[in-house]
């Protein structure tokens, strides 16, 4: 049996991933800092093995990990075939110089750190299953180019695709890949949180902001969880055994994430 570990997957993309995962018959643990959402997801799908965590807080992740090892042993089972490291905030919308440093220290400590950590507790559980694991990070579009107002965002996601590029390297010899997704704008309550906060920093309507953001890409379209999940489906299968260390773009193409500025 396939296993596999998902960050943040209470709901959204993440939790997309998940049910995707588990309808191709994977074993599937998830961790979330959202409890409720968990407690209302263990009454609608008890298949996912779901846990609390919260992904910047190093002691808790030591205890998710301890919790996941446990049930794989009370399973007969060693080790997992893939992380997903899906836990991630948008950070605030602001110029440089108008960022709070406490709103930056959050989207690092929980984009790059929870990442970190994560990744960290995984590799020995990679290991354990042998060659063929994988690695699947989600940056962005926003993580190969830059995009105003974005500014703490932005850093962390080409972070995340360097450190991919690094796990890559170290742990290829061993038959494990890392790969990082680069979706453009998802369709879901996320992005719409996002063009309300762009709308009011600029003085736009929703509708204005949502109309440029899908002219960013030649598609002229959001992204769907369906998309990505599809690309998870691609990178875990026989197609996907020798895609390692990429940073994967999955937004239409998008052309520009410049700013009208001066509206």
């Amino acid at each position: 049996m396939q296993t596999a570990i998902i960050s943040a997957a209470a709901s959204g993309i993440g939790l997309a991933i998940a049910r995707g995962l588990s309808v191709d018959g994977w074993r599937v643990y998830i961790c979330d800092s959202d409890e409720a959402a968990l407690i209302a997801l263990a009454q609608t799908d008890p298949t996912l093995l779901a846990h609390a965590c919260d992904v910047s807080d190093a002691r808790a992740v030591e205890a998710f990990y301890h919790a996941v090892e446990t049930d794989l042993a009370r399973a007969d089972l060693s080790g997992i075939d893939l992380l997903v490291n899906n836990a991630g905030v948008s950070g605030p919308t602001a110029r440089l110089e108008d960022q709070p440093v406490e709103a930056w220290q959050r989207t690092i400590d929980i984009n790059i750190n929870g990442m970190f950590l994560m990744t960290r507790g995984a590799i020995p559980l990679l290991r354990a299953k042998g060659a063929g694991g994988s690695i699947i990070t989600m940056s962005s579009n926003a993580g190969l180019m830059g995009c105003p107002l974005r500014g703490p965002y932005v850093a962390s996601k080409w972070a995340l695709i360097g450190l991919t590029k690094t796990l890559a390297m170290e742990l290829g010899p061993e038959g494990i890949r890392a790969n990082a997704l680069c979706p453009a704008s998802v369709e879901g309550p996320r992005i719409d949180r996002v063009i309300a906060a762009d709308a009011a920093a600029r003085g736009l309507t929703v509708d204005e902001v949502e109309r440029e953001y899908k002219r960013q890409s030649s598609l002229r379209t959001f992204a769907t969880n369906d998309d990505i999940v599809g690309m998870v489906r691609f990178l875990t299968s026989p197609a996907g055994q020798r895609i390692s260390g990429q940073a994967l773009a999955i937004d239409g193409h998008t052309e520009s994430l410049s700013l009208d500025m001066d509206a």
